[in-house]
């Protein structure tokens, strides 16, 4: 079995493990994805180039899946696509192999996960709380560590709220870079196809072959030159300039996530951005008309007619604000046109001078009850800081920043169109500001850790068979590096596969490895789960940093075979399997 197939074996295996059937609303056949992944193994023997070869990924159910029902979680609209939407024949192309389609909020109107025949997507760490949505199966879906990458869908923050509330990377790109054909319709000016990822490497690598015009979506954008380029300065060579709203502007947000928010603007600061204090005023009061406004008249225009026709098939949340988005009339659409233009220009004058806008990403992390009690109004809470985007054509990344109580705190970053690539540079300057300490330095004082990191070489990497194990207990990617020169690594005799790293006086190379946080919780219930002969110590890493790290006992080396020339675990999976392959 090549190393392509032990991971979809793996995936399935871990969905059964997880039990969550509410993420899912359709899998693939196993022995269907098996088979593409021999014939991906077969196209990179080949020596076919495949950029996202290896990749895992799960797509939201308003996207066609060929062989697959679009649901868009009704069951009673469901019609069996005769081709691929654009974005997943895109990721198959590049060698993506697809599990399925997931749960989400019906027609993705919410941002709770909740409303769905299918049931409530729970939270993958905290299942009393809700998942966010409307991409919630998709981003649970990543979090469990069951795909690598997931495709959602975006209007008013559907990608970017889950991804917060779990601690993951959400990709909202410019409207039109990703083209939406074959994703069933909430409001079609509006809809972006998002990626969701735990690292922002890989969801960036995801949403780069997805992007470009298709000739059928005539939404869809030219993309101009450099639009994806990361960039970590304004444009001249200096510092990016980071617009920060004053505490008080945010309105109330969940204990602790006001503190939360300042810190990770002093870690940018500290990182070299100049932070400047602006006025959000007229973002919240354009977010407040998606909803509040006649704009809603395009939910009604995509879905409205099916909702009329089958109103006891369709969730009743959903039924209500699609049922009174045939109310505004054609003068109230253009009258909040009018005033949309105006906020546009005041949010300009307000950003004048900044390159990026730094705003959590929502409001507090709800449970499930008290989205029962309360669906409407806290659903539209928690779209107070991601409603506009789309409507002013923004840009916007979601990012993890940190833990609060236990639970995943998430910021995004937001520029004007075309600002991807910059985004993402500031997003990787907020990462590296999170990142261990090197010995000596000095943290800011308003950014107090709550995590621990740990560096991983082996069956706890990203997409191998224990990385569950650190994705369970709240962890997140922070870095992929190498040691430092100087370690020995081993293929050991233990199920699953694992290698033991060691540091030599003598005779030592560098190994690939991966940098994960975990909350002090969970690390210290990690460590104590960690069997013989693995061991965890200090490692030291290539920037000089040490770290907590997997070790090995050196009795279990004995007749272990040396994989150091590999210079890491999966490069020796990948030699070995392609071995396996090539042999008569």
């Amino acid at each position: 079995m090549n190393a392509l197939a032990e991971r979809v074996e793996a995936a399935y295996a871990r969905v059964a493990e997880v039990d969550r059937p509410e993420v899912w609303i359709d899998l693939r056949p196993r022995a269907d994805v098996l088979a593409e992944a021999d014939e991906v193994s077969r196209r990179l023997e080949a020596g076919e180039e495949l950029p996202l070869a290896g990749l895992l990924a799960a797509v939201k159910g308003n996207i066609d899946v060929a062989g697959l029902p679009t649901t868009a979680a009704c069951p009673a609209f469901a019609y069996l696509p005769e081709r691929d939407a654009t974005a997943v024949a895109r990721l198959r192309a590049a060698g993506a192999l697809v599990l399925g389609t997931t749960n989400l909020d019906q027609f993705a109107t919410g941002l709770v996960g909740t409303r769905s025949p299918y049931g409530a997507v729970r939270h993958a760490t905290a299942p009393e709380r809700i998942s966010g949505g409307s991409s919630s199966g998709s981003a649970v879906a990543v979090a469990l560590g069951i795909v690598d990458v997931a495709l959602g869908t975006d209007t008013a923050g559907s990608g970017r709220v889950p991804a917060a509330l779990h601690g993951l990377v959400g990709i909202k790109a410019t409207r039109g870079v990703v083209p939406a054909t074959g994703v069933v319709p909430a409001c079609r000016s509006l809809d972006c196809v998002t990626v969701l990822a735990r690292d922002l490497a890989t969801a960036r690598r995801a949403l780069l072959g997805l992007a470009g015009p298709d000739g059928v979506d005539p939404l869809a954008r030219d993309l101009p030159p450099g639009w994806d380029a990361v960039r970590r300065d304004d444009g001249d060579g200096g510092p990016p300039v980071v617009g920060v709203p004053a505490p008080e502007a945010l309105g109330p947000l969940a204990p602790g996530w006001a503190e939360a928010f300042e810190a990770a603007a002093d870690r940018l600061a500290g990182a070299g951005a100049r932070v400047r204090r602006v006025d959000v005023a007229p973002l919240l009061a354009a977010a407040r008309l998606l909803y509040e406004g006649a704009f809603v008249a395009e939910r009604y225009a995509a879905v409205g007619e099916f909702v009329a026709r089958h109103p006891d098939d369709v969730d009743p949340v959903v039924g209500a604000i699609i049922g009174k988005a045939a109310a505004p009339l054609a003068h109230e659409l253009f009258a909040d046109m009018a005033r949309l233009d105006e906020l546009g220009l005041a949010a300009r004058t307000a950003l004048a001078g900044t390159d990026v806008l730094l705003l959590p990403t929502t409001t507090r992390h709800p449970t499930l009850a008290e989205v029962e009690a309360d669906p409407v109004g806290v659903n539209s809470d928690l779209g107070r800081f991601t409603n506009f985007a789309n409507l002013l054509d923004m840009a916007a990344l979601a990012v993890p920043a940190g833990h609060v109580e236990g639970l995943p705190f998430g910021v995004q970053l937001v520029g004007p169109a075309f600002s991807d690539g910059l985004l993402a540079g500031v997003a990787e300057l907020l990462a590296e500001s999170s990142e261990p300490m090197r010995p000596g330095s000095v943290r800011h004082a308003a950014a107090p850790r709550a995590s621990v990191p740990l560096a991983v070489v082996g069956a706890h990497l990203s997409g191998q068979p224990l990385n569950h194990q650190l994705v369970d207990r709240g962890g997140r990617l922070v870095a992929t590096t190498t040691t430092a020169p100087g370690y020995r690594l081993f293929a050991l005799d233990t199920t699953p596969a694992k290698p033991g790293l060691v540091r030599v006086a003598d005779g030592g190379a560098p190994i690939k490895a991966e940098v994960w946080e975990l909350p002090t919780a969970g690390f210290g219930d990690f460590v104590a789960s960690v069997p013989a002969p693995m061991t965890i110590g200090k490692v030291l890493l290539a920037d000089n940093t040490e770290v907590p790290g997997f070790l090995c006992e050196p009795a279990a080396l004995d007749g272990a075979r040396d994989i150091t020339a590999s210079g890491g675990w999966l490069a020796h999976l990948a030699a070995d399997a392609e071995a396996t392959a090539s042999a008569p």
